[in-house]
C-alpha cells in the first residue's frame, strides 16, 4: 500500500494454540521499542564483518561453481546472521517474521543435485526471503502479519514460489511487514504488524523501513539473505528499497502472477524484486515472470516478457536516452532530497542522456481519489475470495469477521492504531457498484492516457525520472507515519512499471530515484537504472546507526 493513501530471539514457528501468548510478547517488545534510548546500539553492529556482505547473486553462483560456497553454507550462514541480528540489541531489526525449518534440508539436496546434474540456473542454491503475504504450502505460515490467520495454511503454494522452487531458490523465510500490507488504518505505522512487531530501517533504527514490503527492504539491505521478493499496491516496494538504499522493481501489472497473494486490489497490485544491485533485481524478475492460468492479468504479457532480463544490462544505457524529470508534486517538498536528485540529474546529463525538464503529468493531483475508492471495493472483494480459497479450514472467512477478531484481541492487534480502512471496505458493495466502474474508469484514463502514456508521448520519452520520496522518518507508534511526498503513484494506478534506485544519503538516511516508464518497459527502465547505478557508485551498506547523523556541517 501507498504512504500517500495511508497517510537475540530468533524467529519461530507459531501454532493457532499458542499465538495470543506471542502476540502478547510481540506487543510487549514493540512498547519496549518504542521507550528504548535513542543511544542504544544493538550488539550485533559490532560484531565482525559479514563474510557474504554485499555480495551478489554472480558472485554467490561463482563461489557454488567453485567449491567456495555451498547452498547449505550459504543458507547457514544467513540464518546465523538473522538469529544473531534480527531480535538482538534494545531496538530489533525485527525484519524476519519466521524462518523457513526445512531451508537447510532443501539447500543440502541442492548441493546435491549440482553435484549430479549441473545448476538449473542463476537462483539454483540462492537463499531468497519472501514477504509474509506469498502463500507457502509447507511448514510456515501465511499471514500479512496478521494473528487472526495463524494457522490457516494455504492449499498450494503462491505461482511465483513455484517459480523460485522450480529455478532452485531456497526460501529462506518470510519477512515482516505493515500488518495487511498497510491497509488496515489511516493512520498506521509502516513496519508494524501484530505478528512480527515493529520493523525497522537498519541505517538508523529510530526510523520507519517504510512502506509495507518493510522487512523484504530492511532484511535485504542487512545482508540477511542474497534478494527478497516484496509485494506493491502502491508505494510498497518502490518506498522501503529507497529508504533502505536499495533496488526494487515494481512492474507491470500482469508481469509476474499475483495468485497465492493476500490481496488489496486486482488493479494494482504485483509483486516484484529487491534487491541490492540492479542486475540482482533482474535476475529475480527473470524467475518471478510467468504466464499463470490461474492469473488472467498474466496472459498480456505474452510478447512482452523476456525470460532473462540481465540481458538489457548495459553500463553506457543512459547515452542516447530522453529522460522526463518530473517536478512539483513530486519535488520540492525536501530540500535535501532535491539536492541528492540534482546530482543524479548531472551525472545521467554527463554519462549522454537528453534531459527534458520538466515534464509534467498534467493529471497527477486528480489520481489519489479515484484510486482509493478501487482499493476499498477491490480489497473487500478480493480477501473474502483469497479467505474462501483456504477451504474448510478458514476462519475467519468474511471482512467482517477480521474487524470483530481485531475487536476483540484489541491488546495484541490494535494497540497503537485502529482498522478504519476495513471499516470503510467493509462499507463498500459489489464490484457492480457505478460507484466503483466509475473510479475505475477515471483512474486508468488519468494515470495512462491523460497521464504517463501522454507525457511520454508529447517528448518523446524513453522514461521519467523523479524522487522516490524523503528521507525515512522516525518511527512514531502514537500519531503514525508522517510523510511528505512520493513520485510512486501515477506508475501504480496505471499498472505500469516504476524502479527504485540509491541516489544519495541525506544525514547517513537513503535516497531512492525513480525510473517510471510504459507498459512493459522493465527492460528500458533495468537498462538505465543499471547505467545510473555503474556511474554513481552510490550505494554503501548499514551501519544500524542508533540514529540519523544529526551533526552540524557547514554548507550540508
Amino acid at each position: 500500500m501507498s504512504q500517500r493513501i495511508v497517510p537475540g530471539r530468533p524467529p519461530v514457528e507459531l501454532s493457532r494454540r499458542t499465538f495470543l501468548g506471542t502476540a502478547a510478547a510481540a506487543t510487549a517488545l514493540a512498547a519496549t521499542d518504542a521507550r528504548a534510548s535513542a543511544e542504544a546500539q544493538p550488539e550485533a553492529a559490532s560484531a565482525k564483518p559479514f563474510e557474504l556482505a554485499e555480495v551478489s547473486i554472480v558472485e554467490l553462483q561463482a563461489g557454488m561453481a567453485a567449491g567456495q560456497y555451498t547452498a547449505h553454507g550459504l543458507t547457514e550462514r544467513y540464518m546465523e546472521r538473522i538469529g544473531a541480528m534480527d531480535r538482538a540489541g534494545p531496538l530489533p531489526l525485527c525484519s524476519v517474521i519466521e524462518l523457513n525449518p526445512d531451508a537447510l534440508a532443501i539447500a543440502a539436496a541442492l548441493d546435491a543435485e549440482r553435484k549430479e546434474k549441473g545448476a538449473r540456473g542463476p537462483l539454483h542454491g540462492i537463499p531468497v526471503l519472501i514477504k509474509d503475504n506469498i502463500a507457502t504450502a509447507d511448514r510456515m505460515q501465511t499471514t500479512a502479519g496478521s494473528l487472526a490467520l495463524v494457522g490457516r495454511v494455504p492449499r498450494r503454494d503462491a505461482f511465483l514460489v513455484e517459480r523460485l522452487r522450480a529455478a532452485g531458490a531456497v526460501i529462506l523465510g518470510k519477512t515482516n511487514l505493515s500488518e495487511w500490507a498497510n491497509f488496515r488504518s489511516t493512520r498506521s505505522t509502516s513496519g508494524w504488524s501484530g505478528r512480527g512487531g515493529q520493523c525497522r530501517n537498519p541505517y538508523a533504527l529510530d526510523r520507519t523501513p517504510s512502506g509495507s514490503s518493510s522487512g523484504s527492504g530492511a532484511a535485504t539491505a542487512a545482508n540477511f539473505c542474497a534478494v527478497s521478493v516484496g509485494t506493491e499496491t502502491d508505494g510498497s516496494i518502490l518506498s522501503p528499497s529507497a529508504a533502505c538504499s536499495l533496488v526494487g522493481l515494481k512492474p507491470t501489472v500482469g508481469l509476474i502472477s499475483r495468485s497465492g497473494i493476500i490481496p488489496i486490489s486486482h488493479s494494482q497490485d504485483t509483486a516484484g524484486p529487491m534487491a541490492r544491485t540492479v542486475a540482482d533485481a533482474a535476475a529475480l524478475l527473470s524467475v518471478l515472470a510467468g504466464v499463470d492460468p490461474s492469473d488472467a492479468a498474466t496472459a498480456a504479457r505474452k510478447g512482452h516478457a523476456s525470460t532473462d532480463y540481465t540481458r538489457f544490462l548495459d553500463p553506457e544505457g543512459l547515452r542516447g536516452a530522453r529522460i522526463g524529470v518530473l517536478r512539483e508534486p513530486f519535488s520540492g517538498y525536501h530540500t535535501a532530497t532535491d539536492a541528492c536528485i540534482t546530482e543524479a540529474l548531472a551525472l545521467m546529463k554527463a554519462r549522454g542522456a537528453t534531459l527534458v525538464d520538466p515534464a509534467s503529468i498534467a493529471t497527477a493531483k486528480q489520481l489519489d481519489e479515484p484510486e482509493f475508492e478501487i482499493l476499498l471495493y477491490e480489497f473487500k472483494a478480493g480477501l473474502e475470495a483469497w479467505l474462501a480459497g483456504l477451504g474448510e479450514q478458514a476462519a475467519p472467512r468474511t471482512l467482517a469477521d477480521l474487524i470483530r477478531f481485531n475487536e476483540e484481541h484489541r491488546a495484541t492487534e490494535q494497540p497503537f492504531f485502529g482498522q478504519e480502512l476495513f471499516m470503510m471496505a467493509q462499507e463498500r458493495g459489489p464490484l457492480t457498484d457505478r460507484k466503483y466502474l466509475q473510479a475505475k474508469a477515471a483512474s486508468r484514463k488519468l494515470s495512462r492516457d491523460q497521464g504517463i502514456d501522454a507525457v511520454m508521448a508529447r517528448h518523446r520519452l524513453d522514461a521519467l525520472v523523479a524522487p522516490t520520496m524523503a528521507p525515512p522518518g522516525l518511527i512514531d507508534l502514537i500519531n503514525g507515519d508522517h510523510w511528505l511526498g512520493s513520485s510512486t503513484t501515477p506508475a501504480a494506478v496505471a499498472g505500469y512499471p516504476s524502479l527504485t534506485v540509491p541516489a544519495g544519503y541525506v544525514r547517513g538516511l537513503p535516497v531512492g530515484l525513480s525510473f517510471i516508464g510504459r507498459a512493459w518497459s522493465e527492460p528500458v527502465l533495468l537498462k538505465l537504472a543499471h547505467a545510473f547505478e555503474r556511474a554513481s557508485g552510490v550505494r554503501r551498506p548499514p551501519a544500524f546507526a542508533s540514529t540519523a547523523d544529526l551533526r552540524f556541517v557547514a554548507g550540508r
